[in-house]
């Protein structure tokens, strides 16, 4: 007897590109293609990046969307920096702990004079959205007449509303040494500062120009940003004795 054996018919071959696809490189470059074909879907607004959301139209006018908020929330966060201004009593005198640490003083030999004092500010933050938040802000007091540095001052933390004209006091320490009493800065503040009854009947006393290089160190600003308030006029803030003459 014979026994018949049943063989299974033969398959098609394997072709080249079908190996190929089986392979790590090949799948690599399948999914590359499939990529670049989405890209190219994409880009011709057929599809979406996330099926069909977030199309080119659609992501362009959400990227519009956010830049605009963006835009507005810096608009309204971001400080600008206020102007300042004297005001019409620029220089004064306050009783507390500044006016006690300072002693008022003038003498001829040697020539000096120091005396504490405040210089009366008006800062303007109506640009301002949100309150303002000074770092710091220091003060160098010059003669605008004989342009000479005659004292400083400075100020720490200072927070300011929005959208308002606050008004500051700003301590300053008045100080200066002169060669004789004959010096140009020194006469024209002894002379504003020398007690009234020491002038003729219905006489002033004259004013003195001052003027004062503010430097703001604004919180939310990089650096530190420069004002200037001058007074033509101002008034000694004080008056000498009589004896002082």
């Amino acid at each position: 007897p014979v026994e018949l054996v049943t063989v299974p018919a033969l398959g098609p071959e394997w072709q080249r590109s079908e190996l190929k696809d089986m392979t790590r490189a090949g799948k690599r470059e399948k999914a590359n293609d499939r990529r670049r074909d989405t890209w190219k879907a994409w880009n011709r607004g057929e599809t979406g990046l996330c099926g069909r959301w977030f199309t080119k139209r659609a992501l362009a006018v959400f990227v519009f969307i956010v830049c605009c908020i963006i835009g507005i929330v810096l608009a309204i966060t971001v400080p600008r920096v206020p102007s300042v201004s004297p005001l019409s009593t620029f220089l004064s005198q306050q009783s507390g702990s500044w006016n006690d640490s300072i002693p008022t003083a003038f003498s001829r030999a040697p020539a000096n004079f120091s005396f504490p004092a405040y210089a009366g500010l008006q800062i303007s933050t109506s640009a301002n959205v949100i309150p303002l938040t000074f770092s710091s802000l220091s003060v160098q007091v010059w003669d605008g007449t004989t342009n000479m540095q005659i004292g400083t001052g400075a100020y720490g933390h200072l927070t300011i509303p929005a959208k308002a004209f606050y008004q500051l006091q700003l301590p300053l320490n008045i100080s200066y040494v002169a060669g004789n009493d004959t010096d140009p800065t020194w006469v024209d503040w002894y002379s504003a500062c020398k007690n009234p009854a020491l002038y003729p009947s219905g006489q002033s006393r004259p004013g003195v120009n001052v003027l004062l290089y503010i430097d703001m160190a604004i919180r939310g600003l990089p650096g530190t940003y420069k004002a200037t308030a001058q007074v033509a006029d101002a008034g000694c803030p004080f008056e000498l004795p009589t004896s002082a003459a």
